[in-house]
């Protein structure tokens, strides 16, 4: 038979690995150095915690399956709810604040049609246990830190909240229909459906010009001072005081530069209870991370408690850097070493890696396959060993200068280039 994958599946072979390996470990060492500790969770959950905590609209992207016990499971498709069981199960008992990082494949299911990918990795942490500014300050300046380890040169961090749509919501009043359709409205940037649900009769003028308004709003203080004369007359000012906060401690710092006010995110109301973030790259229509503040997550666990977090999605930000430029540069291999006794071979390369080279092992390759052998691993050096020496071959395959003792730095810490000359 010719094996296939699933659709929505793909292999991720050899240099593309290695880049995408960079920037996991890059991220992942800043989210270590501001004291997140990794959790790594099952691949399934069961469906019925899955739900509790991500809501109804599990069920259209969940994979489902059942064990033999005849229990209903699902693939974990984030990582936020497995976090958050963690964290109200097994750490229940461990004082908080719980600083937690993770870099995690997940799972969703999509129509056949739609040709999406169906499996992805996120590098994320979670925030459980601090409440207010101070916690969505550590979000934005992480989450801006996470985009540069990554190597992107340009980004933009958009900044929301849930509270001004909630406020409003509940000044407007009205049927349940209409409040459902005002959510999935903002949820998907429906302007134009805002607007014609805005017309309702009963509305009060001044909630039906903020709620038209208000998602059209993006800056800097500006828009937070703009948001607040629209909120104002709807006696909805007060949901903006936490936003407020969190951006002025941002100007002292220094960093608004990279992050807009965004009053037109609204990733999902009955998940996010605050603040909102979304991270993008020109070009790029797709956000590259996601996350905000959900303080009502773990009370579906039985243990409520303040949350934030993000996470970055790795495919897309591999896109972004791929479209900046900025793709990392792979470490090189410093060379091939043949030769024609095994047990020579190893020992020499043994000693070679003892003093920093990246050395792949050709044993009984000698002469000029052993130079093509390093020319198509794109190996700086291609090297014998011989009677207790390690030399260098030339183009021709022929033993040149044998390397002293001690071993020099391996070439990628000396060469300007491959067969350059030393720095």
């Amino acid at each position: 038979m010719q094996p296939a994958l699933p659709r929505g599946f793909r292999d991720v072979l050899l240099d593309e690995a290695r880049e995408r390996e960079w920037v996991v470990s890059t991220v992942t060492a800043l989210f270590s150095a501001w004291g997140y500790d990794p959790v790594e969770t099952p691949i399934v959950e069961e469906y019925r915690t899955l739900e509790a905590g991500v809501g109804a609209g599990l069920e259209e992207t969940a994979f489902r399956l059942f064990d033999l016990d005849g229990s209903m499971l699902a693939l974990r498709p984030e990582m936020t709810v497995p976090i958050a069981r963690v964290v109200a199960s097994r750490l229940a008992g461990t004082p908080g604040p719980h600083r937690i990082r993770y870099a995690s494949q997940v799972f969703r299911e999509h129509a056949s049609l739609r040709g999406q990918a169906r499996q992805f990795t996120q590098i994320g942490v979670e925030l459980i246990g601090a409440p207010g500014p101070a916690a969505d300050v550590e979000m934005v300046v992480l989450l801006l830190g996470a985009l540069e380890a990554a190597g992107l040169r340009s980004f933009l961090v958009g900044m929301g909240t849930a509270d001004v749509l909630r406020a409003l919501l509940d000044r407007a009043g009205g049927p349940q229909q209409w409040r459902d359709a005002a959510v999935a409205a903002a949820q998907s940037r429906n302007l134009v459906e805002l607007d014609r649900l805005a017309t309702r009769q009963d509305l009060l003028p001044e909630v039906a010009r903020a709620l038209r308004e208000i998602p059209r709003v993006s800056g800097g203080r500006e828009a937070l001072e703009r948001c607040r004369e629209l909120a104002d007359p709807c006696g909805c000012a007060g949901s903006l005081e936490s936003l407020a906060q969190t951006w002025e401690v941002l100007e002292e710092l220094g960093v608004t530069a990279s992050v807009q006010l965004d009053f037109g995110i609204m990733r999902s109301f009955a998940y996010y209870t605050g603040l909102q973030l979304e991270a993008y790259a020109p070009g790029l229509g797709l956000p590259l991370a996601g996350g905000g503040r959900y303080d009502g997550v773990l009370s579906v666990y039985g243990r409520p408690a303040p949350a934030a977090g993000f996470a970055l999605g790795l495919e897309r930000v591999m896109i972004a850097l791929a479209e900046q430029d900025a793709t990392p540069a792979l470490e090189p291999l410093d060379a091939v070493l043949g030769g024609e006794r095994t047990a020579e071979v190893f020992r020499a390369a043994a000693r070679l890696r003892e003093s920093g080279w990246r050395v792949r092992v050709a044993s009984g390759v000698t002469g000029l396959a052993l130079v093509r052998e390093a020319d198509s691993r794109g190996a700086a050096e291609a090297l014998v060993a011989d009677e207790g020496r390690i030399r260098r071959l030339d183009r021709a395959g022929e033993p040149a200068t044998a390397l002293g003792t001690p071993l020099p730095a391996a070439p990628r810490f000396t060469w300007a280039v491959r067969g350059g000359d030393v720095e």
